[in-house]
């Protein structure tokens, strides 16, 4: 609910706070004074376009800040500055935009007003209106259509990933598992490359290889550097018993000789695996085009290629089972339609039935605001399926039955949409909406009209927030808060009133004259019956 407003320099209202009460709250006061605007204000909370025109003579901007409290306690704090140029929106603090608080405050209030097409002169409007009169035991049959309509577009969307042309997935599938099953029987691994080239290089040279592996084989030999080195070492043996501290020469000079009949050792070994193959050059070099050709196709490396196969196995797993669930998607569509038009049929028949006894009701309601022989037909169309069912709704209305219903949209005049909306709420049992705001929906009744539509006002109100701008006192005396608006000069101040002030707001809305004593006799003696009333 509408827990608090509060307008700054909005039109004429300088500053105004208004908190309505839970049930109805009724706004009064002199023509002209502007009891709209705090309707503009609702007009902002709700996220509607902002208009420069809004910003009043007393400031450069113009604010609202409303707080909205939900079923379970929880705030939310809207506000809204206007200037000459732009809007700025914030919710709970962080900045937002208009059309974020029209998807979220939006729903939560509803303005009838005769300059506004009200959600009801809407198929969607209706159709949320009907739903909301499904009984607990009927629900299920709401949420077996959706859960039908989902199954259906969730294999739809199986049919469109899948398309038409299964031959061209099962060439994709063929081609796929012949490159896995290259790639894998290749059986490459990453390193390979590297191998395969250094084994070629030594092949292809094996004879240039042998020849100079012999002649370093020759200098190392007998009479090459071992010969020199074991001289030498001979000699420095024969010194150092003469000198010790030829030692260390020793010691290095050994170790070079060990050194070098290592190396000799291992280079004998490596000649003698020296030997021209050309089976196993042919087997090398045919290895290496074999890779060279993957890369050619699949990528510049090892590890490329690897990716690849990665990718194919998933996608051709993906394809089998697309081309699985084909076998069978046809027959799974055609169950999938059949479902959505079963439940269809059972919500449209269910539908059918609360909107027939609602149309009676609200022209009863219609009777009681003022007219003769009212028509009201809520009438169900059949279309295409969506999320919210197959039925396109409408309501037919002829203000008397000599006249042919029409579209309200398009027959009903402003104070008649007014009337109208608040006989259908009636009639279903509620609104969309916590909050519901009336502006002028009084014009053009009075008398005992006037008593029915406050006594119908106060009525709505015992389920959801009301609030009310009336000319009408029958209509005023029945509002359980009542505020008064008044104009000085180019300042327009909201007051809430009560006991004696309230009395002589209603006897100067019966008299024209708040003071007088015959007045406040029949605002008395009015608001005592509007408190009968609602009893």
């Amino acid at each position: 609910m509408l827990d608090e407003i509060h307008a700054a320099n909005l039109g004429l209202i300088d500053e105004a706070v208004v908190t309505p009460g839970p049930a109805l709250t009724v706004i009064t006061g002199e023509t002209g004074a502007g009891k709209t605007l705090m309707f503009g204000a609702l007009r902002l909370v709700r996220g509607e376009t902002a208009s420069s025109d809004m910003v009043g003579p007393h400031a450069d901007t113009a604010e609202v800040t409303a707080r909205m409290i939900d079923d379970t306690g929880s705030e939310t704090v809207v506000r809204r500055i206007v200037t000459q140029g732009r809007s700025r929106a914030y919710a709970n603090g962080k900045p937002v935009t208009a059309g974020e608080l029209s998807e979220t405050v939006g729903p939560l209030v509803s303005i009838v007003s005769q300059h506004d097409q009200h959600t009801l002169t809407t198929s969607e409007g209706v159709r949320k209106m009907v739903d909301a009169m499904l009984t607990p035991t009927q629900q299920p049959i709401l949420i077996a259509y959706r859960r039908a309509y989902e199954s259906l577009v969730s294999v739809e969307a199986e049919m469109d990933l899948l398309g038409s042309d299964h031959r061209g997935l099962e060439r994709e599938l063929e081609m796929l598992r012949f490159q896995i099953s290259e790639i894998t029987a290749a059986g490459f691994s990453p390193g390979d490359e590297e191998d395969l080239r250094l084994q070629l290089d030594r092949m292809r040279h094996v004879e240039e290889i042998s020849s100079q592996t012999a002649s370093a084989l020759a200098a190392l030999g007998d009479a090459g550097a071992e010969t020199v080195v074991g001289g030498a070492l001979a000699a420095l043996e024969r010194v150092a018993r003469l000198d010790p501290e030829v030692a260390g020469i020793l010691a290095g000079l050994s170790d070079a000789a060990a050194g070098l009949r290592e190396v000799t050792s291992v280079l004998t070994r490596y000649a003698d695996s020296l030997e021209a193959d050309p089976v196993r050059l042919a087997q090398a070099e045919a290895r290496l085009a074999e890779l060279s050709a993957l890369e050619r196709k699949y990528g510049d490396t090892v590890a490329d290629i690897e990716a690849f196969a990665k990718d194919a196995v998933a996608r051709s797993e993906a394809i089998s089972e697309r081309l699985d669930a084909a076998a069978n998607i046809q027959e799974r569509h055609a169950q999938a339609t059949e479902s959505v038009r079963t439940a269809a049929s059972a919500l449209r028949t269910a539908r059918t039935a609360h909107a027939d006894r609602a149309a009676p009701r609200a022209e009863q309601h219609l009777k009681d605001l003022g007219f003769t022989d009212p028509v009201v037909t809520i009438a169900l169309e059949q279309k295409e399926p969506t999320t919210t069912g197959a039925d396109r709704f409408r309501v037919l209305f002829a203000s008397d039955s000599a006249l042919k219903p029409g579209p309200i949209s398009s027959v009903a005049s402003g104070g008649e949409l007014s009337r109208l909306v608040l006989a259908l709420i009636l009639a279903s049992g509620g609104a969309e909406s916590s909050v519901v705001a009336f502006d002028e929906i009084d014009t053009g009744i009075g008398g005992s009209t006037a008593l029915a539509m406050g006594q119908k006002l106060a009525e709505l109100a015992h389920t959801r927030q009301v609030i009310c701008v009336t000319h009408l006192p029958q209509v005023a005396a029945f509002g359980s808060v009542h505020y008064t608006v008044e104009r000085n000069g180019t300042r327009t101040t909201i007051e809430e009133v009560t006991g004696d002030r309230r009395l002589e707001e209603i006897a100067r809305m019966l008299a024209g004259l708040s003071e007088s004593e015959k007045g406040k006799e029949h605002a008395q003696e009015l608001l005592a019956l509007a408190l009968d009333a609602s009893r």
